[in-house]
């Protein structure tokens, strides 16, 4: 029994030692003071007084760098003090030993501390090289940590550095650019849902939920601005003369590698090189290697192109049904609606519809319907009022489309300015004895009420 007590007494012993140990390898050779301080610096920080904040600050900095994450944060607000009093050079000094030990002590989101670190030195009038340097650890880390124009910026020294010599680096850095934007714009879309949601169910949004709302909708409306510019750098470099050459030396060590085919066939299916022998092969390869969601709907285009209309559908509707994640069977359904456009627009509508269902701020669905119904203009209207209304119900559509998806709003903006230039005019609306704002529902396959402008 003395011999147990002893043990157990020898247990708890280690125990507490190892437990000092710990904290004052985190808090340093000396774990009150660096507490003490480190409350010290913060309270002088939040109270914008950097000059006080400095000694205990450079303090931790020195003596228990592991100790908190505010070390570096409010290090970088000390440092920016410093820089706007007059002291850049010091200030830069500061906030490159700062950033060099965040990523040794806290060396996690280095995507987001990369990139932050790279404008930092570009601010400050540092080489391109070096603001290059940091952009390409951080993407390396995390392509989706990088800021919004980061990611542009990234890619486009990429492309300059490798168009002539390596076009297989642009159009991987392209693709792996492309999938951290929809990495970001899928988690901010569902966030954006979500109070959306809850906005229309009519209740009452919290400052925090508004915030969400607006800062969102900003960040959202920068990528797809981000979109915008990859596809004008790629487009330059990515054409079908040098694609199929590229794709066809590569095929055969590549034909089982899923993510290299996925890739192809998005790239070839982007810039229209459908018609030449080696995208069916690459997209049979892909659904043999990988029979997913992605593979059988590039299958179904290939079908599709063979005549194949009804196993094209079984195809599409198949990568629906076993796809589970929500944002992706939108974009699925949003695919087949595309493909309807032309066999049948009140199919394609229902197909868009049920991506919106899926994906409530897919504004792209609402402007392929738009798309839709401006199409129908002259089949759905009886004289040119009635044609004139059914261009009110596609602005509708579009002005739709930029309030659910911010990311969309400069081609929503585009859509509605050629939609609202066709539809009645005050003097055609005044001389037919009709009243603005009353409805007038649009016939047809269309089938919606709309009001009078």
């Amino acid at each position: 029994m003395r011999k147990n007590i002893t043990y157990l007494a020898m247990s708890l012993f280690l125990l507490m030692g190892m437990s000092n140990v710990f904290a004052q390898d985190k808090y340093g050779a000396e774990p009150e003071k660096c507490g003490q301080y480190l409350s010290l610096f913060h309270e002088s920080v939040k109270g914008k007084n950097f000059k006080d904040a400095y000694e205990y600050w450079l303090w931790c900095f020195e003596n228990c760098p592991k100790a908190s994450k505010l070390i570096y944060s409010d290090g970088l607000k000390i440092a920016e003090d410093k820089a706007e009093q007059g002291e850049k050079e010091v200030a830069g000094k500061l906030i490159d030993d700062i950033y060099t030990k965040r990523v040794q002590y806290f060396p996690d989101n280095l995507g987001k501390v990369y990139s932050d670190w790279s404008i930092s030195l570009e601010e400050r009038g540092e080489s391109n090289e070096k603001v290059f340097e940091k952009l390409d650890l951080g993407f390396k880390a995390d392509p989706s940590g990088l800021s919004v124009k980061n990611m542009a910026k990234y890619f486009q020294e990429v492309t300059n550095r490798n168009k002539d010599t390596n076009v297989q680096k642009v159009f991987d850095t392209y693709d792996d650019v492309l999938e951290a934007v929809n990495v970001k714009i899928d988690k901010l879309s569902q966030e954006l849902d979500k109070v959306n949601t809850k906005e229309t169910a009519g209740q009452k949004l919290s400052s925090r939920d508004k915030r969400k709302q607006k800062n969102n909708g900003i960040n959202l409306r920068g990528l797809g601005q981000v979109e915008d510019v990859l596809d004008q750098i790629i487009g330059e470099v990515a054409t079908c003369d040098r694609l199929i050459p590229l794709y066809d030396k590569s095929f055969e060590e590549n034909k089982n590698n899923a993510v290299w085919l996925r890739r192809a066939a998005s790239r070839l299916n982007a810039k229209e090189c459908t018609e030449d022998a080696m995208y069916p092969k690459i997209v049979e390869a892909y659904v043999h290697a990988d029979p997913s969601p992605s593979a059988f709907i590039f299958y179904a285009q290939v079908l599709e192109e063979r005549g194949q209309a009804s196993k094209a559908i079984e195809y599409r509707n198949k990568a629906v049904d076993i796809e589970t994640n929500p944002y992706k069977k939108a974009k699925y359904l949003y695919q087949i609606a595309n493909t309807m456009k032309r066999r049948s627009k009140s199919e394609s509508r229902r197909y868009a519809l049920r991506a919106l269902q899926a994906q409530p701020s897919l504004g792209h669905a609402y402007l392929l319907i738009a798309n839709l119904y401006a199409s129908s203009a002259n089949s759905c209207g009886t004289d040119e009022f009635s044609k004139r209304m059914v261009y009110v119900a596609a602005a509708d559509k579009a002005r739709q489309a930029k309030a659910v998806d911010p990311s969309i709003t400069s081609t929503a903006n585009r859509y509605i300015k050629s939609y609202d230039a066709n539809s009645p005019s005050t003097k055609m609306i005044f001389q037919m004895g009709l009243k603005s704002g009353t409805p007038h529902k649009v016939e047809c396959w269309i089938g919606e009420t709309v009001r009078i402008p």
